[in-house]
């Protein structure tokens, strides 16, 4: 089975959505996934102020109580002249993919997740996104400096690629993210948009199959 995921690491459904793709990844470890990132807030340029800080809290808020995963609130609220903007994280997803094809790109985008939800980081800085990016690499057996994944992150190619990214997530018709899709031949199915737990993707899918 091939899956197809249109996210966006700096989305907080994705953030919880992540966890439940992880899960059925482990139940089903023939199946493959690509993911096509999605650019939530790609090239934003406005200051998170308190009314998004708190438009952003209630959302989190939901995402915890569905998924059990941390939020660190406290992260969110002390940020000072900070935008949204979703671009770089998105290509610094890109690039590992640049880098090691072959790595198990969930992991490194729930790195990125883990990053901005849980550490508080800032994860429009491209000297942050590298570090996070090659440890996580590191960690998954394909060692990667911090250098060489900036540089990568930098490159016109890897711009390019991410926004190549951007208009197949459009080209899908995905208005939400996540949008999950399973791959039959060159015909893209949704399974379905938004947060859903492991147990209920599965009937899901296993329904589709059948069909």
């Amino acid at each position: 089975m091939e899956l197809v995921l249109a996210a966006d690491p700096m989305c907080s459904w994705c953030y919880g959505f992540g966890k439940e793709m992880e899960l059925l990844l482990q139940r089903h470890p023939e199946t493959s996934l690509k993911i096509v990132l999605g650019g939530l807030r790609a090239g934003a340029t406005d200051i998170l102020d308190d009314g998004g800080k708190l438009f952003r809290l209630h959302h989190w808020a939901k995402v915890e109580e569905a998924s059990g995963l941390p939020f660190n609130r406290e992260g969110v609220l002390a940020r000072t002249n900070f935008v949204y903007d979703t671009e770089p994280v998105c290509r610094a997803v890109v690039a590992a993919r640049v880098l090691q094809p072959e790595a198990e790109i969930l992991k490194v985008f729930r790195a990125f997740q883990h990053a901005f939800y849980v550490d508080a980081l800032d994860t429009t800085d491209g000297a942050v996104l590298a570090d996070v990016g090659s440890r996580a690499l590191t960690q998954l057996g394909h060692p990667v400096s911090a250098e060489e994944f900036l540089s990568t992150w930098n490159k016109r190619g890897t711009i390019e690629e991410t926004a190549a990214d951007f208009a197949a997530s459009r080209a899908m018709g995905v208005l939400s993210f996540p949008a999950l899709f399973i791959k039959e031949g060159d015909t893209l199915r949704m399974v379905g948009q938004g947060y859903a737990p492991v147990d209920e993707l599965e009937a899901h899918l296993s329904a589709m199959v059948a069909a």
